[in-house]
């Protein structure tokens, strides 16, 4: 029967209940018929339809048992008054042809409320694609500066280690782990900035680094650590800064590197608040309770009694030397079939996650934290660099070290 003219404001909506079976006309005729006269020519519905300031009436119905159920929608063009005064006068119908008839307004729907809703919600899903293709022009400039700073990367050395433009004529020199940190540094306008390229201090840094103050710059994490300890142990640093706690110097802001920068501490310090941290670590390892389960020690002085001689198949003793200086630690089940790759620093927390691993190989430290783990999610073995101070082990849990380990 058409739908609304598009200049339609409203649409009354209104359901009539029939007692008996009737078919559409007869209702449109009682909707005229019962209302002709009630409110003068003004508001007569022949007369508005005739004019456009009414629709066409949509009627659709279905019988129930000896009843004829209707759903009526009138289009208005009238305003939000006349609209309700109509809609009070359909409801007045009581009778469709010979049959008593009972008719509810269901409500009045604002059409423009409709299409103003659908057009916020069309303008949001514009403006976000709008958004996403046009930039906002600071990052058009970091995008600028982000390139400048990367063609100014220069590799140094025999090793290609990334650095900044200025090493070689800068009398301080930020030391930083990889390329990714050399980049964000050169970003934020550093450049006397020089990658180590790994944990493993390279030959040519010594020659690069000679008679120039060198803060060594790494991440706040435990791999930050091990690194500061391998490279204060094998060339001369005056200065240490560190990330803020579970930071990566890649992900800083300008504002975070320069706080970092002026916060650095002099090896002494760095290695004084290194013991700080790991008296304090004990205290609260001694107030832990212990799951129960048979250890072997409570005595840090009889560790090296944990660390036992273990086989392993051929493709993981090659493993273990493919990832050495990596910072990095592969997860095993029960039939050595690899099962994850984690960050050493990250370990803990994938091991809580994960379910089924049985043998855990990394490259770092085996630490109290890491043994008390490992036992509640059921590892078998934990193959590290080295030991650390353990003080205690269940007594199904293997501990070693990669000179310990043997090929099946």
């Amino acid at each position: 029967m058409g739908g609304p003219p598009v200049s339609a404001k409203y649409v009354i909506k209104a359901r009539v209940e029939v007692s008996g079976i009737v078919d559409k006309h007869d209702i449109v005729g009682a909707i005229f018929g019962q209302t002709e006269g009630l409110l003068g020519e003004e508001l007569d519905l022949r007369e508005l339809q005739k004019t456009g300031r009414i629709g066409r009436i949509e009627v659709s119905t279905r019988q129930q048992g000896d009843k004829t159920l209707a759903e009526v929608e009138i289009p208005s063009n009238l305003d939000m008054v006349e609209t309700a005064v109509l809609a009070a006068t359909i409801e007045t119908i009581d009778k469709v042809g010979p049959y008593p008839a009972k008719t509810e307004i269901v409500g009045i729907e604002d059409v423009r409320s409709e299409k103003r809703k659908k057009i916020v919600e069309r303008a949001v899903e514009l403006y976000k694609k709008l958004s996403e293709s046009i930039p906002e022009s600071r990052e058009i400039v970091e995008e600028v500066l982000s390139r400048v700073r990367a063609a100014e990367l220069v590799e140094y050395g025999e090793e290609k280690l990334p650095g900044g433009p200025d090493v070689p004529i800068a009398d301080t020199v930020i030391l930083v782990e990889g390329r990714a940190d050399v980049l964000n540094l050169l970003r934020h306008g550093y450049r006397n900035v020089l990658a180590i390229g790994g944990a493993t201090v390279p030959k040519s840094l010594k020659e690069l680094l000679s008679g120039k103050k060198v803060v060594l710059f790494v991440d706040g994490d435990r791999g930050g650590e091990l690194i500061a300890r391998n490279v204060i142990s094998s060339i001369h640093v005056d200065y240490i800064a560190r990330a803020p706690e579970g930071r990566e110097v890649e992900e800083l802001t300008a504002k975070e590197i320069a706080k970092c920068l002026q916060s650095k501490v002099s090896v002494e310090e760095f290695i004084e608040s290194l013991e700080r941290e790991k008296k304090q670590q004990r205290e609260i390892k001694a107030e832990f309770i212990v799951p129960p389960a048979k250890l072997l020690s409570r005595k840090p002085a009889q560790q090296s009694s944990f660390v036992e001689k273990v086989k392993v198949p051929r493709h993981v003793k090659e493993v273990l030397d493919g990832i050495k200086g990596t910072l990095e630690s592969v997860l095993y089940d029960a039939n050595w079939n690899e099962v994850a790759r984690v960050p050493v620093k990250d370990l803990v927390s994938k091991l809580k996650e994960l379910d089924g691993v049985t043998y855990v190989v990394l490259d770092g430290i085996v630490t109290q934290r890491l043994v008390d783990a490992a036992y509640t999610k059921g590892v078998k073995a934990l193959i590290g660099v080295r030991v650390g101070e353990i003080i205690r082990k269940p007594e199904n849990l293997v501990i070693s070290t990669f000179e310990n380990v043997e090929e099946q």
